[in-house]
């Protein structure tokens, strides 16, 4: 997907691609490093370079980004008397080594700027001020090192720190969030530039919240205020595309779907508005960038809540008309012109007279994604099942001891599964009291059984401050009875001061028998399983689903931890693919032997929804017949409901006033509605046209008072059967003014297929 994603964001007016570099990606076992495949780091900067853009290059290399372990390797968990992140001498040892690693991997490649190469700039630690002040005098002498190895190794561009406003000279300080033109307390230097990091599209979705996209029309004033009131140079978008935390990447509780409110979705599509609304705002700003760089900037107040910013030389001048009433859409004069500024609202003065970019006034085409399902996997025949084995017999148990034992320092963060497995006597007596068992876990998800029959589930979630904990009624036989209980991560932690002691997992485990004395469990002899079975085996593959026994699926859908298998067909076409798994539980998913990461439907959401149904595959994952289907269901639920569904924007629309401002790409005099269909589609129907002033916007919609009857014909023969179409917000397209006196609009919806 590389160079169609570097493509699309050089169409919307992007410069510069940044990049992670993830050092539990590159260096997943101590010293053995790879950067083979889709982890090719130098393969993916030579495309930003063929398409003439540039990179920044944050190299951390802790990196928090909802990653898990925050980026770090979990060996480096296991390095005796290590802190993360701190003046501590085995840290700073192996975070020299892999920085210098990278760093040395790019001048032999050439890709610093000096050399002839696309880097530009790069990072040293990320957001290290928000822990800074839980290391004491540590911390100012860790940024301090870490400033000096950084420039020690000589790449001949800057260095940046993102959130250090103390960042040492000459390290660039920069700023991160949603508002860095209000927030950003500016560079600690009049030599640095003003630079924004991340500038959030959006919230990344966790488990159990619902979805919150940022307005289009936020994000734009957000970029124009940075540019205008801090002299920002440099603005980068967290996400431009979010993309998809394939396997186990995601950190805790976070979503595999990241950032798909992102510019380009999840799947790589253009997300409309958004992409084209921010593509009129670069192009605006490239329009002044010689005032930008170096004319003599001044604020002006023009009001109560309204300024204007601007940058002029002799030559030339851009201003900024910012108005803060979220409100009020009040007139304003600026340099004997009368403007009416939209409420919050960010108004580009070319040559600081012509409006050329409005950020609350949105003109560029919308579009509605939708997904259709190509292939229902219903059919039973077809589905095979291999129930999980659960683990009862300690002495067969890889370790053992009379402790509970840590979660992560037991997987290693190889697996999110870790079986405890304990032995109890069971004396029955003769009241018939009930026998409770309690549990209290650091961890996710803890799954309960007894004597192989589960007995309950618990789980948290990403508010959850303290541990989960298990009560739970059951049912003894005399004599030995086995406890196995099943704890579970859902993703690591990816921020924090002191991530290394971190602990998860079980740490409290009792039986309450009537009113007998508390039964305290803990340190008891017990047994340890480090992940599943069918992981153990790589069920998941081809080859490794004949290592054990499947059944047919009756009878097996609603079981807790069990396995399923099937195959489906890749969808024809090039619209994106993704698997609708609303009918599951919680687990994780691969396609042939590819894991697209892990899914909680059952998590229902404020709303009632699941934070994510649709799963998505690449198209690289599929082959082109018999794709291999291997699901892990932890709670229980039914893949005879899943479908095969292809994701595609089938509704583009375009609503453009005739007082509008031109849009910069265009070559016209007048504003137009200019549509765009996804490659391999073109307009197949015209659902709504109306030139006067219609009503509603792109996603409901009327003709109003005022309306060319000639609206759709028109609309009709410049479209049909056509990839791309435009047409002028003008009455002579339509036969004349069909309501002298009236300002019109031109709304137009169609369909692609």
């Amino acid at each position: 997907m590389w160079p169609k994603l570097i493509a699309k964001a050089r169409r919307g007016g992007l410069d510069v691609i940044q990049t992670y570099v993830f050092w539990n990606v590159h260096e997943p076992l101590q010293g053995q490093y790879n950067f083979e495949g889709r982890y090719d780091i130098v393969k993916f900067i030579r495309e930003i370079q063929a398409q003439g853009l540039y990179v920044s290059l944050r190299i951390g290399p802790f990196i928090e980004a909802e990653w898990k372990y925050g980026g770090f390797p979990f060996w480096l968990h296991d390095v005796p008397n290590i802190t993360f992140r701190t003046d501590n001498e085995p840290f700073k040892q192996h975070m020299q080594r892999f920085v210098t690693q990278i760093v040395n991997m790019m001048k032999h490649e050439g890709l610093y700027y000096p050399q002839g190469g696309p880097i530009i700039v790069s990072q040293i630690e990320n957001e290290y001020q928000m822990v800074e002040p839980a290391f004491g005098p540590s911390g100012p002498s860790y940024v301090h090192w870490a400033a000096e190895m950084a420039l020690g190794l000589q790449t001949g561009v800057p260095w940046m720190m993102c959130k250090q406003d103390d960042a040492p000279d000459p390290i660039i300080n920069t700023c991160n969030g949603l508002i860095c033109g209000e927030t950003f307390v500016g560079p600690n230097s009049p030599s640095k530039p003003a630079l924004w990091t991340e500038n959030w599209t959006t919230r990344y979705p966790i488990y159990g919240n619902d979805t919150k996209l940022r307005s289009t029309e936020d994000i734009a004033f957000a970029v124009a205020l940075f540019i205008a009131r801090k002299g920002g140079s440099f603005v980068s978008y967290y996400m431009y595309h979010g993309g998809t935390n394939f396997g186990r990447f995601a950190s805790s509780y976070v979503t595999t779907s990241y950032y798909d409110g992102a510019p380009l979705d999840e799947y790589g599509l253009i997300w409309r508005p958004t992409w084209g609304h921010l593509r009129e705002l670069h192009a605006a700003v490239k329009l002044s960038s010689e005032p930008l760089m170096s004319g003599r900037y001044s604020n002006i107040s023009l009001g109560q809540e309204q300024q204007a910013h601007v940058f002029e030389t002799e030559l030339k001048c851009v201003a900024f008309l910012v108005n803060f009433d979220k409100h009020q859409a009040p007139t304003v004069v600026f340099r004997n012109i009368s403007l009416q500024l939209a409420p919050k609202s960010i108004s580009i003065l070319s040559d600081c007279r012509t409006v050329v970019f409005e950020t609350a006034k949105v003109n560029v085409q919308h579009g509605s994604r939708t997904n259709g399902v190509v292939q229902s996997l219903s059919d039973t025949h077809t589905w095979m099942a291999f129930k999980e084995p659960i683990p009862h017999d300690i002495s067969k148990a890889v370790y053992t001891g009379n402790q509970l034992l840590e979660h992560l320092s037991t997987t290693k963060d190889e697996t999110d599964y870790l079986w405890y497995i304990v032995s109890y006597e069971y004396k029955q007596s003769d009241d018939g009291q009930h026998v409770l068992l309690n549990v209290e876990s650091g961890a996710h998800i803890l799954h309960a059984f007894v004597n192989s029959a589960f007995v309950g589930s618990v789980h948290g979630s990403h508010e959850t401050r303290g541990n989960i904990i298990l009560n739970a009624n059951i049912s003894l036989k005399k004599g030995q009875n086995t406890i196995s209980l099943l704890s579970v991560m859902v993703g690591s932690p990816d921020s924090g001061a002191h991530m290394e002691k971190r602990s998860f997992g079980i740490c409290k485990v009792s039986i309450q028998q009537g009113q007998q004395p508390l039964h305290i469990l803990d340190n008891e002899l017990w047994g340890y399983q480090v992940g599943l079975f069918g992981e153990g085996n790589r069920i998941y593959t081809q080859e490794g689903s004949y290592s054990v026994e499947w059944t047919d699926i009756y009878n097996l859908t609603y079981i807790p931890l069990t396995w399923y298998q099937t195959t489906f067909a890749t969808p024809i076409g090039s619209d994106a693919v993704a698997l609708n798994l609303t009918s599951m539980g919680k687990g994780e998913v691969w396609i042939n032997g590819e894991s697209i990461g892990r899914y909680w439907v059952s998590f229902k959401t404020p709303s009632g929804q699941p934070s994510q149904s649709l799963y998505h595959i690449p198209q690289h994952f599929l082959k082109p017949r018999d794709n291999h289907l291997v699901l892990v269901e932890e709670m229980g639920g039914d893949p005879l409901q899943i479908t095969v569904n292809t994701v595609s924007i089938t509704t583009v629309c375009g609503n453009v006033n005739e007082l509008s401002a031109p849009g910069l790409h265009t070559q016209g005099r007048h504003p137009e509605v200019r549509l765009r269909c996804q490659r391999g589609k073109h307009i197949s129907a015209i659902e709504f046209a109306s030139y006067g002033n219609p009503a509603g916007d792109c996603t409901t919609f009327s003709i109003g008072s005022c309306h060319a009857e000639s609206s759709e014909s028109v609309i009709k023969q410049a479209c049909i059967g056509k990839r791309v179409c435009s047409m002028p917000v003008s009455p002579a397209k339509f036969g004349g003014d069909p309501c002298p006196g009236i300002q019109k609009s031109l709304l137009v919806v169609t369909n692609c297929r």
